[in-house]
């Protein structure tokens, strides 16, 4: 590997086109993930490479790893892996809070294997079909200590299993808990029965840059989530092009809080910062979903010297309001991902601590993430601009027509990091892999409706799918939330179309307030009025709500509010009626409204309301 070529000047928008000057082939970069971590290992052994906290408030007595250990561990796990029949070809599910056992056997996984990681909070019948769409018969998973909830669906998934590895919690002592006997399944504690395995090379197969590295579930609004999968130079190119950042030395400590069946966490926090022998320090099993972080996140910071973060707005919402009482100068900037970063939210948290909030853009068949900012030179508007040999266009939606310099159309991207499809089945020779009608002659169809300046930066206008469209008029729903979340009270929101007889839809907003929040209904509404800035996307209601929904995968699910802004709409345009009860259900990832009325209902009259709506309706006469 030429380390001289390896590290190019990475610093500034006006940096790119000297770095593509250099081939990314002529970059020396390792083949596989293995390689990567070995090479950190014969560079740094002795340099921590991991940090795990057993939780926020214990966060004073970390379990600690080098670079040489964690290699070690790997050479266990994946030798266990490899005597349990695990084979190239053949994935391993994941399943499992943030431990410090987790983030080798996930390495372990991509070594033997194909890692395949699974959020334990998807329904079983999710988590049953994609077990059986990867193909996966050994399941590494959170035991009784670690994770009660997970451990209990674990052991519903033994039928399609022959081997559960079961994890412990980050600095566990003592007997481990007994695990009961399943027959037909090899039961047992992953470091117990990995003890005796070489630690100091690979018995299989090592991968190569074309073999699979891992299966990400994505989506997962309407039918099973869908398996993304990636190749070990997809994740390889990604994780240099996030290490090759000049602005983080290798001295640099980076904080890791989101789970590992998220691309972010691996991408980000663990594969970029082998490439130059930085620490991660991880937060504990809830991440940042343990309330108890944020009481200590400061101090946190400070003690672990903490340079860069990475999180999702609303996580930068909740710390814009903790008090910063420690010394957090180390912070050179904070990332943010995942979904838009409202301006508000950017504004209360840079304000309150004076670190820069840096976006980036990325989704799972990008790999990871595919534009960055720059602390440096803003570019409010943007998520960053492309990185290094990734390519980016506009196209028109519905088609792959390529749009003018500046234009509006759905974001496509191209390069090393655009994945080669979706698992929809296994043959003799492995997964069998589609784009199910996003990739056309090696470009993504993102689903984002965009448009690209000059210098490659992206200017994101909202979801394809998520545009309010009243009138034939397009109105983003990121300026209707933008303005509710400046309201002091006001700490998520969401902005969708409700159906509407005259102008086919118009905008409403739903909200989350913080606790002993005084605002009312009717203030934010008034509010929003006075600084959405045009008429014709001032919200028409707004409603408070405890939580926003989310997908199984933690994005925002604005279908669902769409679906309950339909119910609230045609129930009141069907009140007149006595013995009708509305629905609204989601199927196919668009809303249908049900509608149940009694035999007795006029049901020309009921089917004559709903024909006034823009949407597909169904009428059950109850007998």
């Amino acid at each position: 590997m030429n380390e001289n070529l390896l590290w190019p000047r990475y610093a500034e928008p006006t940096d790119l086109p000297a770095i593509e000057a250099v081939p990314l082939a002529d970059r020396g970069l390792p083949e596989s993930i293995h390689a990567l971590l070995s090479r950190a290992a014969a560079r740094w052994p002795d340099r921590t490479a991991l940090t795990v906290l057993p939780d926020a408030a214990r966060w004073r007595e970390p379990v600690h790893r080098t670079f040489a250990e964690l290699l070690a561990d790997v050479h266990r796990y994946a030798n266990l892996l490899h005597e349990l029949g695990v084979r190239r070809r053949d994935a391993v599910a994941l399943m499992s809070p943030n431990c410090a056992e987790l983030i080798p056997a996930t390495l372990a996984a991509q070594l033997a294997g194909i890692a395949t990681p699974l959020n334990g909070g998807l329904s079983r019948g999710h988590l049953t079909e994609l077990l059986r769409r990867s193909g996966a018969r050994v399941l590494i998973t959170a035991g009784p200590q670690l994770a009660p909830e997970v451990w209990d669906t674990a052991q519903s998934l033994a039928s399609e299993l022959d081997a559960i590895l079961v994890l412990r919690p980050t600095g566990t002592t003592g007997a481990p808990t007994p695990l009961p006997g399943i027959d037909g399944v090899r039961v047992g504690y992953l470091d117990a029965l990995a003890s005796e395995m070489d630690m100091s090379t690979f018995d299989g197969e090592p991968p190569r840059s074309s073999d699979l590295a891992a299966l990400f579930h994505t989506g997962g609004t309407t039918g099973a989530p869908k398996l993304a999968a990636h190749t070990h130079a997809n994740e390889i190119a990604d994780a240099w092009m996030i290490a090759a950042n000049s602005l983080l030395e290798a001295d640099s400590v980076l904080f890791a809080a989101l789970p590992l069946f998220h691309v972010n966490a691996l991408l980000v926090t663990l594969l970029a910062p082998l490439f130059k022998g930085q620490q991660a320090v991880w937060a504990g099993p809830l991440g940042y979903r343990d309330l108890a972080l944020f009481g200590e996140f400061w101090t946190i910071v400070e003690h672990y010297r903490i340079a860069a973060m990475s999180a999702v707005p609303t996580v930068y919402a909740v710390l814009a309001q903790c008090p910063v009482n420690a010394d957090i100068t180390s912070l050179r900037y904070a990332m943010v991902g995942a979904s838009p970063l409202p301006a508000a939210v950017r504004e209360n948290f840079q304000s309150h601590t004076g670190v820069t909030l840096v976006e980036g853009y990325g989704l799972t068949e990008g790999t990871c993430a595919s534009a960055r900012s720059f602390p440096a030179a803003p570019r409010p508007g943007t998520v960053g601009q492309r990185m290094p040999y990734q390519r980016v266009k506009i196209v028109r939606p519905g088609t792959w027509e390529e749009l003018p310099l500046g234009e509006t159309g759905v974001l496509a991207i191209g390069g090393p990091t655009v994945f080669p499809g979706y698992v929809v089945a296994r043959d003799e020779h492995g997964h069998v892999l589609d784009g199910l009608g996003k990739l056309s002659d090696g470009w993504l169809d993102t689903g984002d409706l965009a448009r690209v300046d000059a210098d490659g930066f992206v200017h994101l206008a909202g979801r394809a799918k998520d545009l309010i469209i009243r009138g034939g008029h397009n109105i983003d729903p990121a300026i209707i939330e933008d303005a509710l979340l400046s309201h002091p009270q006001v700490t998520a929101a969401g902005a969708v179309g409700r159906p509407d007889e005259h102008s086919g839809e118009v905008p409403v907003a739903y909200v989350t307030l913080v606790p002993g929040a005084t605002a009312t209904a009717e203030d934010l509404l008034a509010w929003a009025a006075g600084r959405v800035p045009e008429r014709a996307a001032v919200p028409k209601s707004v409603t408070v709500l405890g939580a926003l929904p989310v997908t199984d995968v933690g994005k925002p699910y604005k279908l669902a509010l769409r679906a309950d802004a339909t119910r609230r709409v045609l129930g009141e345009a069907l009140a007149p009626f006595t013995g009708v009860d509305v629905d609204a259900v989601i199927e196919d990832g668009a809303v249908v409204a049900t509608v149940a009325v009694s035999s007795e209902v006029d049901e020309t009259g009921v089917k004559a309301v709903l024909a006034r709506y823009a949407v597909p309706a169904r009428v059950e006469v109850r007998p």
